[in-house]
């Protein structure tokens, strides 16, 4: 008697263990939002996502994820941001600067993990890309602009100024434009502005170039990159080259890119993602940045643009777009 009651303990015990085991652990949340959707920051979401499924965050096994896109509306942004907070998520990713500083904006206790943010020190979003000891760290997408003149030569040789069609409003745009004002005389060329402050503006602020540049180069001001195929139409029609830091557009007609693969900066940024899930602080881990450059060309646009790519400059490429 007193063994068969021993064993009815042990597989009453056993039997709450595996019930117990069954039971999920408190469902984690991560909120995503970007200024704008476009190829590169797609790809940036898409990452952060595929990161998180690689270490078992998945909405099968009980994550909470959510997207939201401001349209390129920086009022929206902060409408994202004061949702969020108020959703009180585990994590807040924001893509593009405008977002990340919506964010940074309204919260100072949520973890929040910028991604896609050329300059996250100017845009005020850390100290400094050491351990902020805030709540925040992120990934930036800040490119050599010494290496971005290198191709805008290697494409148009003889270009003497340099149009660049940006959002004034961007802080990521304001500091490119005036790096590339310090730059370019350095190589004997001059910078030729005209600003979009919304995406609807960017066709007119491209044709306003005409006659007045030899080339144009775009970084990756998101009005810009949501609206290339208005400055592709200007550039094919008037016959300037365009040269670009976002390889996506130069899917969408830019001429040569030397950028960053924004699907593997999504990648780099769930993993961030990941150990403050697991349990480490956003100040506790440093800002990251992305070297790793792949340069895209696109011979028949460069055909329609008026230029002949040099073969070494073919051969150089990650990809050719045909």
């Amino acid at each position: 008697m007193r063994f068969s009651k021993s064993a009815s303990l042990f597989a009453g015990a056993a039997a709450m263990v595996a019930a117990l085991a069954q039971v999920p652990a408190a469902a984690q949340s991560v909120a995503v939002t970007s200024i704008v959707e476009h190829p590169a920051l797609d790809s940036v979401k898409d990452g952060v996502k595929e990161a998180l499924k690689k270490a078992g965050y998945t909405e099968e096994k009980g994550l909470n994820w959510q997207f939201q896109t401001a349209q390129g509306n920086t009022a929206i942004a902060a409408q994202i941001a004061r949702k969020y907070v108020g959703d009180k998520p585990d994590v807040i990713v924001a893509i593009a600067t405008p977002s990340a500083q919506a964010v940074v904006a309204a919260t100072k206790t949520i973890p929040v993990v910028y991604s896609a943010v050329t300059d996250p020190v100017a845009a005020q979003l850390v100290p400094s890309l050491e351990a902020s000891g805030t709540n925040v760290t992120g990934v930036s997408d800040a490119l050599s602009l010494e290496k971005q003149i290198e191709l805008i030569k290697k494409v148009v040789p003889d270009a003497k100024r340099v149009g660049m069609v940006y959002n004034p409003g961007e802080a990521n745009s304001v500091v490119v434009v005036k790096r590339m004002r310090e730059l370019l005389p350095k190589s004997d060329m001059t910078l030729v502005e005209a600003t979009a402050a919304r995406t609807v503006d960017v066709g007119a602020a491209a044709r306003s170039l005409v006659g007045k540049v030899d080339v144009i180069y775009t970084n990756t001001d998101n009005n810009v990159v949501s609206a290339y195929e208005a400055l592709v139409k200007v550039g094919n029609d008037a016959k300037i080259p365009l040269v670009a830091s976002d390889t996506d557009s130069v899917k969408r007609g830019a001429i040569a890119a030397l950028g960053i693969n924004y699907h593997d900066v999504g990648l780099q940024t769930g993993r961030m993602v990941v150990r403050i899930l697991k349990g480490e602080k956003p100040g506790d881990i440093p800002s990251e940045t992305s070297d790793k450059l792949e340069l895209f060309v696109n011979p028949g646009a460069a055909k329609k643009q008026g230029v002949t790519l040099a073969e070494a400059v073919v051969k150089s490429a990650t990809q050719v777009v045909e």
